[in-house]
């Protein structure tokens, strides 16, 4: 259940911190780099962030962003195939 907790408070930090990064590039504004915001991916807002990716279309054409994006992406689903096949996390 914790992980369930994490995983959703990551997620909606993530969604917002996408949010306002496309916030400050509509304005000309110092932006959150790039590093902060697959960091974000990397610790479990993949789906915050692929929402507010698809909800703001921000970092959507920029392919070097979508490969990391998603090697991250294929990456989770491997540790969590792994933890869930060996019995180290459970629903």
């Amino acid at each position: 259940m914790i992980f369930i907790y994490y995983t959703l408070s990551v997620s909606i930090f993530a969604f917002i911190l996408i949010a306002y990064d496309k916030y400050q590039a509509k304005n000309q504004k110092r932006r959150i780099s790039e590093k902060t915001l697959l960091t974000f991916v990397l610790i479990g807002g993949t789906i915050g962030s692929g929402l507010a990716m698809l909800t703001f279309r921000h970092k959507t054409a920029k392919n070097s962003y979508l490969w990391k994006f998603w090697g991250i992406v294929i990456l989770q689903i491997g540790v969590l195939y792994f933890l869930f096949t060996n019995g180290l996390l459970r629903f």
